[in-house]
């Protein structure tokens, strides 16, 4: 850890014209200043010198300095090969090995293709001579993703001109402007004009017959449509001081100072647990193994409300702040409680009711009456109303991924 925060710090310091000599005698002081730019709230990240192998493919890269690479806001390029396997089967018959890696699955899925790979090669001519770049946030509270990855865009000079890359690589079809976890508060406008320019010229994914994802209206009416829930969420939140965005840098700090409040939660429905003896929880999705307990005591409210239908998806919860103690570490653990079926709002309206097993009714003999907790004998090293970590895909971040 000690090395990389000294990476970092020659990364911001070189951009000055190269690595000085106080820059080459860090002492732990600054490097712990370095690793602080990176974690403070604010628009400019800084800039940092590009990883000797820096292209990991078209919409995530790797700079010094950070012990894990960066995911590039707004683009979502296809996947390269990773295996020789689906690298054949793509080669024999391309459409084929679509339906296959798709299979039943509602949702359209991400697969290795030759597009992919061709985003690879444009990202690394594009920063072909770079030798530092710049890192800007969407969103000055929005600092890493789910798996903890610094959230981005990446501008590289050319011509003595910072340009953005994420923009870039929509202009040149190599990704659609990727709306699923929010529209790019910032350069939304230059998206959809650079999204229209490399349709109108028909490049990369906008090209007939190309070997890339089929089904881009499908996923952009998707995202799309998250895009909207997010952007209504904010307008509300912007005029109300107890709507969290969870995956907020300051999210926990800020439902820690509501304890015993009413608020609205915008995340990513995660892990769900039914009732047995006790309530059922649902994971909100913020970090990974680092989520946040939605509890409903009653069960007609939680199947009414619908929201284990909603999993992956984003959802708005309204409850009470509540603080727990689990008996077994001690450690006091904040959770939302939820008591009525219109305090869950989903992304498109109510979906059909899910197919799962319906929950078993809570004992109301098992609820201790001063704090609501569950009087039930718990697995060693568990709580009930606590909830197993969510292992879905990307966090909600919403300036973009």
């Amino acid at each position: 850890m000690r090395v990389a925060l000294g990476l970092a710090l020659l990364g911001v310091l070189a951009s000055c014209g190269g690595p000085s000599k106080r820059a080459q005698r860090y002492d732990r002081k600054q490097a712990q200043a370095a690793l602080a730019q990176l974690e403070s709230p604010g628009l400019v990240i800084g800039e940092f010198r590009l990883a000797a192998k820096a292209i990991i493919d078209g919409d995530t890269i790797k700079v010094n300095g950070l012990a894990t690479s960066l995911r590039l806001l707004a683009i979502d390029t296809e996947e390269t090969y990773k295996s020789d396997m689906d690298r054949r089967a793509s080669d024999a018959d391309f459409d084929q090995y679509l339906r296959e890696k798709r299979g039943d699955r509602d949702r359209p899925v991400k697969a290795a293709t030759p597009l992919g790979e061709d985003a690879k090669k444009f990202a690394k001519k594009f920063f072909e001579g770079a030798t530092f770049v710049r890192l800007e946030r969407d969103h000055p509270k929005e600092i890493r993703g789910r798996y903890g990855r610094y959230l981005a865009y990446v501008f590289a000079k050319k011509n003595g001109v910072w340009v953005n890359y994420n923009v870039e690589a929509v202009r040149a079809g190599m990704t659609p402007y990727f709306s699923k976890y929010g529209y790019s508060r910032r350069f939304h406008d230059d998206f959809v004009a650079a999204e229209k320019e490399a349709q109108d010229k028909q490049l990369g994914i906008w090209k007939p017959g190309c070997q890339c994802y089929p089904d881009y209206p499908e996923r952009k009416a998707w995202w799309d449509g998250r895009a909207e829930f997010i952007l209504a969420f904010e307008r509300e939140a912007a005029k109300k001081d107890n709507y969290i965005v969870l995956t907020n840098w300051d999210a926990m700090r800020t439902l820690e100072e509501k304890l015993g409040q009413e608020v609205t939660i915008l995340a990513t429905v995660g892990d769900v647990r039914y009732g047995d003896k006790g309530p059922s929880t649902v994971s909100l999705s913020r970090r990974l193994f680092n989520d946040f307990p939605a509890v409903f005591f009653d069960a007609d409210v939680f199947a009414s409300s619908q929201i284990a239908s909603y999993k992956g998806e984003f959802v708005a919860v309204t409850g009470v702040v509540n603080k727990y103690t689990n008996k077994y570490n001690k450690k006091q653990v904040l959770q939302i409680l939820v008591s009525l079926p219109s305090q869950v709002r989903g992304a498109k309206g109510p979906p059909a009711p899910p197919e799962e097993a319906e929950p078993v009714p809570v004992d109301p003999n098992a609820l201790d009456p001063k704090n609501g907790d569950v009087k039930t004998k718990a697995e060693p090293g568990k709580q009930a109303g606590s909830v197993k970590p969510g292992s879905h895909d990307e966090p909600l971040a919403t300036a973009g991924h």
